[in-house]
């Protein structure tokens, strides 16, 4: 299948950005480590149907998401935890509380498909909210590959920091050793580390979108980039804001 080359794009776009772009939607149709390509994909559908669902905007102007009842706009290819969890990523993630993630794994969306669901809702909307500030059409999702997931934990993950298990900051060793430097890293990049290959993704896309991980210590201006350093930063701290971003 082929994406967008972005030629009808009024704006230049780099060509790290399109290349990022392309490899993960290639890489969404395979099996990950938790969900078969086409569960992978489904998921990335729900991600599109929770930002024209009704029953979330609904829910989000509620004084608790927890008391109020309703269906949301799904395509009928997940059970309702697995919908409801990438439709609350989306639409409600602040008020996400450790009791929910307990209960999705009691209700069978166990920790580490949870993590795996949320690096791809993360990737997904990110992507299609960079067509839609160009005024572009999304992608078309692409056609799953066949395959089994891996299953594949990290043994060296451990719980006590947020609701999830994740790698401890002296945990990027033996198979996870790419994902960060000694054990210079913050909760951010942890917080995927439960499923490495979903915080792989995250760190591919941030690379092209925003910086590097090597960028990060670059406080001027990137050479690549249109805007400074400064620059850049105060457009993430307004958008975090508005986004009620923990971090």
């Amino acid at each position: 299948m082929e994406y967008f080359t972005y030629t009808d794009c009024p704006y230049p776009i780099r060509e790290d950005i399109k290349r990022e772009h392309r490899q993960f939607w290639h890489r969404l149709a395979n099996p990950g480590s938790w969900w078969t390509g086409a569960e992978r994909v489904a998921i990335a559908q729900e991600v599109r149907n929770a930002t024209r669902c009704n029953y979330c905007a609904e829910r989000k102007t509620a004084l608790s998401p927890f008391t109020f009842e309703g269906q949301h706009r799904h395509a009928g290819e997940l059970s309702d935890v697995i919908v409801d969890a990438v439709h609350r990523i989306i639409t409600d993630q602040t008020r996400i509380t450790q009791s929910y993630v307990n209960k999705n794994a009691e209700n069978g969306l166990s920790n580490e498909a949870y993590v795996e669901l949320a690096g791809v809702a993360t990737a997904v909307f990110s992507i299609d909210e960079f067509h839609h500030a160009l005024g572009l059409e999304v992608e078309i999702l692409p056609e799953p590959k066949l395959g089994q997931p891996s299953h594949y934990r990290p043994s060296q993950a451990v719980s006590g920091t947020g609701f999830i298990p994740m790698l401890p900051r002296d945990g990027a060793t033996r198979l996870e050793s790419d994902l960060w430097q000694s054990d210079r890293t913050a909760n951010v990049l942890r917080a995927f580390s439960l499923v490495p290959d979903a915080l792989r993704d995250w760190k591919q896309l941030s690379s092209a979108q925003y910086l590097s991980m090597e960028g990060m210590t670059n406080m001027v201006k990137q050479e690549d980039r249109a805007i400074n350093r400064l620059q850049m930063e105060l457009i993430a701290g307004r958008v975090s804001a508005i986004n009620e971003c923990f971090y």
